[in-house]
């Protein structure tokens, strides 16, 4: 074992002391939102079907992780031993604050995200790091975890029919453009949202869900004209901009202005 090893072996177990103390379970719920979730240490981890939302104890730790787009996720064994890792950053997730408590994660690939829910499924301990830097922001036990990670993957992969719910009439601005990749967008908000997704965005005649964000997630600062964001069912994120009678959206590395 390395030395690195053998530090964060001796910092989860000594944390793990106090999560244990705290009597900590994995619970999982179906509603309103699924998730699979454990409060522990002044901290709150919780595994939502699309995104991982975490509560860290400090609300330094908060702003560090904001201002570094990005945290480490390091798996130990029961030996306390680490036996995998996941690095979480602007190329494979998109990191935002969706409240001032809080930490979102949205995984670009699902194949990442069913990767670190496999992880969390078979091992003992979780070290949330930072992503540059063996500092740790917790750790919390993973013990009991499998049953609600199960239960969450169960509930998830009912997929909900995309219904039409009752919407806003739309504005009437379709935005076109993207350079080298040619789209034309448009979106609409529900006025009384069944859940989380609360608008429908259409491209090239294809609709999904999304929901709206007024945070930025793809910078520290708030750019300016942004309105809001709107974040994908299938983990895409779409940033609307205004400015007197000028509308756009920016999609991936491309600007879409109003077309109609």
């Amino acid at each position: 074992m390395t030395k690195n090893q053998i530090t964060r072996a001796t910092l989860s177990i000594a944390l793990l002391t106090v999560c244990s103390s705290a009597l900590a379970d994995w619970l999982f719920k179906d509603a309103p939102i699924p998730a699979a979730s454990i409060q522990a240490a002044g901290m709150t981890l919780e595994l939502q079907c699309d995104r991982i939302r975490f509560t860290p104890a400090s609300q330094d730790d908060v702003q560090d992780i904001d201002a570094r787009r990005g945290l480490s996720l390091r798996f130990l064994n029961e030996d306390s031993t680490e036996s995998g890792a996941f690095q979480i950053g602007r190329d494979s997730a998109a990191v935002g604050i969706p409240d001032t408590r809080n930490i979102e994660v949205f995984f670009h690939e699902d194949a990442d995200y069913d990767f670190v829910l496999e992880q969390m499924a078979s091992n003992a301990t979780l070290n949330i790091a930072m992503a540059d830097r063996d500092d740790s922001y917790g750790v919390l036990p993973l013990q009991g975890s499998q049953h609600a990670i199960t239960s969450l993957r169960a509930h998830c992969s009912q997929q909900k029919p995309v219904s039409a719910g009752t919407m806003e009439a739309p504005e009437g601005i379709v935005y076109c453009g993207g350079g080298a990749i040619k789209r034309q967008i448009e979106f609409l908000v529900v006025e009384k949202p069944e859940d989380e997704w609360d608008a429908r965005v259409t491209i090239n005649g294809k609709t999904s869900r999304a929901m709206t964000s007024y945070s930025y997630f793809g910078n520290a600062k708030t750019p300016r004209n942004f309105v809001f964001a709107l974040l994908g069912e299938d983990r895409w994120e779409m940033l609307v901009f205004r400015e007197g009678n000028e509308d756009w959206i920016e999609f991936g590395d491309y600007r879409y202005s109003k077309c109609n």
